[in-house]
């Protein structure tokens, strides 16, 4: 679908964005249009691939996964990328995951409960090639 969006689009995906919990109402109200009118411009932006899908923010330490690890990965060898994909999948300690050009291969985000569940992840990975990680140790944004 080939739509073209305008200011008014992008306000209600800025909107959208602070909170996706906002009713069509209330943004409606922000931006000077009906709820029904807001709905259906959102509908607009869902069919044209502008909005993928919903999301929620959340506090990983309330539920036991403290640990927040950045790892950079250097695969062997160029077959390895398909078994590594494959092994990512299977693993929901990694939360995102980056094919990257420049320094490595691939760069994660993983989310484990403590420094052995990160190193036993680490260890599996090392089938694949090397890893270079970082841990946070605070979210500014």
């Amino acid at each position: 679908m080939n739509y073209t969006l305008d200011e008014v689009d992008l306000r209600i995906l800025h909107h959208l964005l602070e909170d996706s919990t906002r009713s069509y109402k209330e943004i409606g109200e922000l931006v000077h249009l009906t709820g029904q009118a807001v709905g259906g411009r959102v509908r607009k932006l869902q069919d044209a691939g502008v909005i993928e899908g919903y999301t929620l923010r959340w506090n990983p330490d309330k539920i036991g996964l403290p640990v927040h690890a950045f790892v950079t990965i250097f695969l062997k060898s160029n077959s390895a990328h398909q078994q590594f994909q494959s092994f990512v999948q299977e693993h929901e300690q990694v939360v995102e995951m980056h094919r990257v050009s420049g320094e490595g291969c691939y760069w994660m985000r993983v989310r484990v409960g403590s420094p052995l569940e990160l190193n036993t992840l680490l260890d599996e990975i090392l089938d694949y090639g090397n890893y270079k990680v970082s841990l946070s140790i605070g979210q500014i944004k």
